[in-house]
C-alpha cells in the first residue's frame, strides 16, 4: 500500500523530541544552501565545545528538500522550533556519513570499506565472542530515537539471533523513572494519559521540573492558552527558566528535595480540607499508608529540606486545589534521581488524594523526551520487556511473542542489565557490542569511565547517522538513513502512533537500520527472512506480538495512521478508535482501582560537603538536542548555542572572582569540566547548572552519578555534589 502523498510536498514528523512535530519536506533543485566545505563527514568530533565537522551553514535545507509548515497536524499546528526548521541540513552528505568505515587493526584508523567486508566483520566477531565467553557476552545498546519498527527489529534480533540478554537502550536515562511510577499506581505507563490539547483546559498544571520552552518550545503554546483561559500555572525548577518566567507562582527547591516539596503539599492537602475523600474511597486503594508517610513530613519540615518558603507551598495548594481540575506534568528534573521512581509517586499521590485523576482535564503525565522514548519502550528495547510493553519474565508473555517469531519461548534469555550497568560491564562481562542510534560518550553518567569500559571492549560496532563521538572508538562503522530518507512509525509523548513518510532516497553507500539486521540475522544464522527491511512488513508483525498486551497496537495500520492524523494505543482492533484518555471508568490495575504507594524522603546520594559544597544540575538548550551529535553540525544552531557554559549565581561568581564570560572549572568525585561562567539571578546561589550536549573539556556527564533508582535503575544525572573554581585557579584551590 502507497501512503506517500504527491511527491512535491511530502507529510512527515520532525526527527527530534517526542512531540513529533508534523512538518512538510518540499523538493527543491539544487543539493542544499551554502557554499562548498571540505569534504569528510567521517571527521572526529573534538574540542572543548562544537565538533571539528562540516556543517552547513543556514542549515534549513538538504539535499533536494525543505521544511515547510504542516499547520494541520494537530499536536504542532505548523510550530517548529529552530531544530525542526533545520532539520534538513543533517541530510546533507557533507556532515553525514556516507559509507562504511573498518579499524583494520587494533588503534589503526577508521577507513572506507564495502558493506559486505563490514557485515563480514561484525558477524565474525559477535560469533567469535559467542563461542569464546557465551551469549550474554555480546551485548546491544539502543536509542530512543529509532522508530518502532527498529526498536522492535534490534529486540528481536538480540533475542533470537545472538540469544543475549544484554540488552538496553539511552530511554532508560530519560523517563524510566516515571515508567514505573505509572505502572505501580495505573498499572499502565503511557507518557501523558490524555492529548497535549487537555493542558490548555485544564484549571491548574504544576510542572515539575520540565523547561518546555527550550526542551519542546511549540508545546508552550498551550500553557499560554491555559493563561489566558484563565488556569493558574505552578513551575518547580531550582531554575527560573524561560517556562518558570511565564508561571503564577515558581518554586525553586534545592536539587533533589522534589520528593518533600511533593509530600508536604501532600500534607497541606490533609490538614487543611481539600483531600477529595468520596474519591480515594471509591477509585484508590493504599490510602492510609500514604497518608501517614505524608503526613510525617511537616511543611516546616519541608522548608527546611527544600529551601522553599511554607507560605510558596500553601500557595501552591491553593492553586492546585482551588482550579475545578488540574494536572501535575513532571520531566527529567524530578525523574533522574536515585529517588526518581518515589519522587514521581509522591506527585501522583497528590493527584490522587484531590481526585485529579481518572477524570476529564486531571491527572498525572510525563513530558516524554526523546523522539521516540515512548515506543521505544514498548517494543523490546528494553532489559526487561517485550513488544507490547510485555514483561519478558512473564511466562505468558514470553509464549505470545515466541510464537509470533516462531521460536520456543524457553529459547528467550532472561531479563538483562539495565543501560548504565550494562555500559559499566563492557570490557568485562561483556566483551562485543552492537550500538544503534545513541551516543553513551557523551550522553551517560560518570562519562570518562564509560569511555574507559568502551575502550576496553574486543570488538564494538556502531550504526549511526554521522560519526558521533562513540561512533569514533567503534571497530566497524555503519552509516544508516535518516527520518527524511525512510519510512516508519513513531509515538509520541501523548500515545499517538504517527507515520514518518520517505520524502528522499539516501546518498549511495546508506543503508536502513533494519537492512543491517537483516543482513547480519543472515550471516549469523540464516535467518533474514524473520529479519524483513520492509518498515510495514515489519510493522504488521509488531502489531501481532503487541496484540492483546499493555500497548496493544492490533488496530493500528499505516492507512489508519495516515488517514486519522496519527492513533493513540491501546488499540486492539480495527474498529476501536484509539484511546485518547486513558483511566477515565478504571485504572489498569487487577482491581480497577488507582494505587497510593507510601513514599518518604531520603537525600541524594551525594549531597554537598566540605570538599564538594554545590550542587550541580544539568539540562538542554533550545538550539542543541541529546548529546548534539546532529545538532552540533548545522551552524545555524550552533550560532545559537556554540559550546558549553557554567551558569551561576552572582554571589557564587563574585565569591570565586569570575566574571562572565570567565572559564569556570567544576569538579566532582568523578572529574573535572571546564566552560565558560554564565552569570544569572535565575538559579540558586547554592547550584551550578551545565548543558549536556558538548563533549570535550566541558562534557557535563564527566561530572554526574551514576547512582541509580532502584526501581527504575535510572542514574542521578540532576544532583551532584562539586566544587566549582576559576579554571586558572590550582585544583582545590
Amino acid at each position: 500500500m502507497n501512503v506517500t502523498p504527491a511527491p512535491a510536498t511530502v507529510d512527515t514528523h520532525c526527527p527530534y523530541c517526542a512531540l513529533q512535530c508534523g512538518m512538510g519536506l518540499r523538493a527543491v533543485s539544487g543539493s542544499g544552501p551554502g557554499e562548498e566545505q571540505e569534504p569528510g563527514a567521517a571527521g572526529v568530533p573534538d574540542g572543548p565545545g562544537a565538533s571539528r565537522v562540516p556543517r552547513v551553514p543556514g542549515g534549513r535545507g538538504g539535499p533536494g528538500v525543505e521544511v515547510v509548515e504542516r499547520p494541520s497536524f494537530p499536536v504542532n499546528r505548523g510550530a517548529l522550533c529552530g531544530k525542526g526548521r533545520t532539520a534538513a541540513a543533517v541530510l546533507d552528505r557533507r556532515v553525514r556519513l556516507t559509507e562504511p568505515l573498518v579499524r583494520r587493526e587494533p588503534g589503526g584508523e577508521l577507513a572506507p570499506a564495502g558493506w559486505d567486508e563490514a557485515l563480514d566483520r561484525i558477524a565474525e566477531a559477535l560469533a567469535r565472542t559467542r563461542a569464546a565467553h557465551g551469549p550474554d557476552a555480546v551485548g546491544v545498546f539502543g536509542g530512543g530515537g529509532l522508530t518502532n519498527e527498529k526498536a522492535y527489529g534490534l529486540g528481536k534480533f538480540a533475542r533470537v539471533v545472538l540469544g543475549t540478554s544484554q540488552i538496553d537502550y539511552n530511554g532508560r536515562f530519560c523517563m524510566s523513572s516515571a515508567a514505573a511510577a505509572h505502572q505501580r499506581a495505573f498499572g499502565l505507563d503511557r507518557g501523558l494519559p490524555f492529548p497535549l490539547e487537555d493542558v490548555a483546559r485544564t484549571g491548574c498544571v504544576v510542572l515539575v521540573g520540565s523547561n518546555i520552552a527550550e526542551t519542546m518550545p511549540p508545546a508552550l503554546r498551550y500553557l499560554r492558552e491555559l493563561k489566558e483561559n484563565g488556569g493558574k500555572l505552578v513551575v518547580v525548577d531550582p531554575r527560573r527558566t524561560r517556562t518558570a518566567e511565564l508561571a503564577d507562582l515558581h518554586l525553586a527547591p534545592r536539587p533533589g528535595t522534589d520528593l518533600a516539596l511533593a509530600l508536604g503539599m501532600l500534607h497541606l492537602v490533609v490538614a487543611e480540607g481539600h483531600l477529595d475523600e468520596a474519591f480515594v474511597a471509591a477509585r484508590t486503594s493504599g490510602w492510609p499508608e500514604a497518608r501517614a508517610a505524608a503526613m510525617a513530613h511537616w511543611p516546616e519540615q519541608v522548608e527546611r529540606i527544600t529551601g522553599v518558603p511554607l507560605p510558596a507551598l500553601r500557595e501552591a495548594v491553593e492553586l492546585f486545589c482551588g482550579a475545578p481540575s488540574g494536572m501535575v506534568l513532571t520531566a527529567r528534573g524530578p525523574e533522574q534521581q536515585s529517588k526518581g521512581t518515589d519522587t514521581v509517586g509522591a506527585w501522583i499521590n497528590l493527584c490522587l488524594a484531590t481526585g485529579r485523576a481518572g477524570r476529564p482535564l486531571s491527572g498525572y503525565g510525563c513530558l516524554t523526551g526523546q523522539g521516540n522514548g515512548q515506543g521505544g519502550r514498548e517494543h523490546g528495547q528494553k532489559a526487561d520487556q517485550l513488544p507490547g510493553y510485555r514483561k519478558l519474565a512473564d511466562p505468558a508473555a514470553r509464549a505470545h511473542v515466541a510464537g509470533v517469531w516462531g521460536v520456543h519461548p524457553d529459547s528467550l534469555p532472561a531479563p538483562g542489565r539495565s543501560a548504565y550497568e550494562l555500559l559499566d560491564a563492557l570490557g568485562t562481562d561483556i566483551r562485543s557490542l552492537l550500538v544503534m542510534g545513541s551516543n553513551p560518550v557523551v550522553s551517560a553518567p560518570r562519562a570518562a569511565h564509560i569511555t574507559e569500559r568502551f575502550a576496553a571492549l574486543d570488538f564494538l560496532a556502531v550504526a549511526d547517522v554521522v560519526l558521533s563521538e562513540t561512533a569514533a572508538m567503534a571497530d566497524v562503522v555503519l552509516p544508516v538513513t535518516q527520518w527524511a530518507e525512510e519510512t516508519g512509525t513513531t509515538t509520541n509523548l501523548e500515545g499517538r502512533v504517527v507515520l514518518r513518510r520517505k520524502a528522499l532516497d539516501p546518498p549511495a553507500g546508506v543503508r536502513s537500520d533494519l537492512e543491517v539486521l537483516n543482513g547480519l540475522a543472515s550471516r549469523l544464522g540464516g535467518r533474514e527472512k524473520s529479519f524483513p527491511a520492509d518498515p510495514e512488513e515489519i510493522f504488521e508483525e509488531l502489531r501481532r506480538a503487541s496484540a492483546g498486551g499493555p500497548a496493544d497496537y492490533s488496530g493500528i495500520s499505516y492507512r489508519r495512521i495516515a488517514e486519522e492524523d496519527g492513533v493513540f494505543w491501546p488499540c486492539p482492533d480495527e474498529r476501536h478508535p484509539g484511546t485518547r484518555r486513558l483511566f477515565l471508568e478504571r485504572f489498569a490495575t487487577e482491581d480497577g482501582r488507582a494505587r497510593f504507594v507510601p513514599v518518604t524522603h531520603r537525600p541524594a546520594a551525594e549531597e554537598p560537603d566540605a570538599d564538594f559544597p554545590l550542587y550541580l544540575t544539568t539540562g538542554r538548550v533550545v538550539s542543541q538536542y541529546q548529546s548534539g551529535a546532529q545538532t552540533r553540525r548545522v551552524a545555524e544552531l550552533n550560532a545559537a548555542a556554540p559550546g558549553p557554559f557554567v551558569e551561576l549565581h552572582p554571589h557564587l561568581a563574585e565569591r570565586l572572582g569570575v566574571a562572565e564570560g570567565d572559564p569556570v572549572a567544576v569538579t566532582s568525585r568523578r572529574g573535572r569540566a571546564v566552560a565558560p561562567a554564565r552569570v544569572t539571578r535565575d538559579i540558586r546561589a547554592d547550584t551550578v547548572f551545565m548543558p549536556f550536549h558538548w563533549p570535550g573539556e566541558g562534557r557535563a556527564n564527566t561530572l554526574t552519578n551514576p547512582a541509580l533508582d532502584p526501581v527504575s535503575r535510572m542514574p542521578e544525572f540532576k544532583v551532584c555534589a562539586v566544587r566549582v573554581e576559576a579554571a586558572d585557579a590550582p585544583p582545590g584551590g
